[in-house]
């Protein structure tokens, strides 16, 4: 895809999620799934509408990736068309106490890290996909702007911590379902998701400052946004920090909810004695 144009990239990843909507396929249903559980206010026509936008939106994301791991970064920074709340990130940097840039998977979340990465010193981390050549390709796209990347483990968060002790910045996707021991449930819509309790944590340890950041396509490339999250973020009462959290990224979701990544099984852990809601 890296040697289409961003706008033909973005047709062909049009075409694929209607077709994902038309099969009827698993994201299908698991993004009508979750547009029910978290919009039951919705008519069906506004939600199954809804569903076929996000589809489209998954699929040109997914158009996008060669772009943005493959184009040079002047090109594809290019491609910014506007940022907004520039300032905050501005304000935060110069507190000197660490930045964490909370990246739910909205927009175009790879774009956001490389953003980040040209900006100064910033530490970001991810989970290594099981294909070692896969592997490969994820760490050099995505560092390739100059951000030092580490696996989602013990090691990865204590090099996290350090950087952010140091008064530099740390991309994290908040919105990925932690390890056994590495959430609690809490709040997210109308249902509880078990949700990390890293980002509580390590604002609570260093002191550092967060801001919600996403990347939202737009005609002719990428809007950048940052925001406050919301203030009990920074709560020492777990439970009303992660609630906080959450509403952090519906924050940035209500923006643009076609632009969500709702093929992914939010609520597949679920509190004892409450079931899973995907079965079909």
């Amino acid at each position: 895809m890296s040697l289409f144009s961003l706008e033909m990239a973005r047709n062909i990843g049009k075409i694929l999620g209607i077709c994902a909507y038309h099969l009827k396929t698993r994201s299908y249903h698991t993004t009508r799934t979750n547009l029910r559980l978290c919009y039951p206010d919705l008519s069906e026509q506004d939600r199954e509408q809804l569903c076929r936008l996000s589809l489209i939106n998954t699929g040109m994301a997914m158009a996008e990736t060669g772009a943005v791991w493959l184009w040079p970064v002047e090109r594809i920074m290019g491609r910014i068309i506007d940022v907004e709340g520039g300032d905050l990130l501005e304000k935060a940097r110069e507190a000197g106490k660490g930045v964490i840039l909370i990246g739910p998977h909205h927009g175009n979340w790879e774009l956001i890290g490389l953003y980040l990465s040209t900006l100064g010193p910033c530490s970001q981390l991810y989970l290594p996909p099981k294909q070692a050549q896969l592997d490969k390709l994820v760490y050099l796209a995505r560092k390739r702007g100059g951000a030092a990347l580490y696996p989602a483990n013990s090691k990865g968060v204590a090099a996290v911590l350090k950087a952010l002790k140091i008064g530099e910045m740390t991309g994290i996707l908040p919105d990925q379902i932690p390890g056994p021991g590495g959430g609690e449930f809490a709040p997210f819509f109308t249902q509880q998701a078990y949700t990390m309790t890293l980002i509580p944590r390590l604002l609570q340890k260093t002191g550092a400052l967060a801001l919600l950041c996403y990347a939202l396509r737009v005609e002719g490339g990428f809007r950048i946004v940052f925001r406050q999250p919301d203030i009990d973020i920074y709560a020492e009462h777990m439970p009303k920090a992660l609630a906080a959290l959450n509403r952090t990224v519906e924050l940035a979701i209500n923006d643009a909810p076609e632009q969500y990544q709702w093929e992914y099984k939010r609520f597949r852990y679920q509190p004892e004695g409450i079931f899973e809601p995907y079965s079909r």
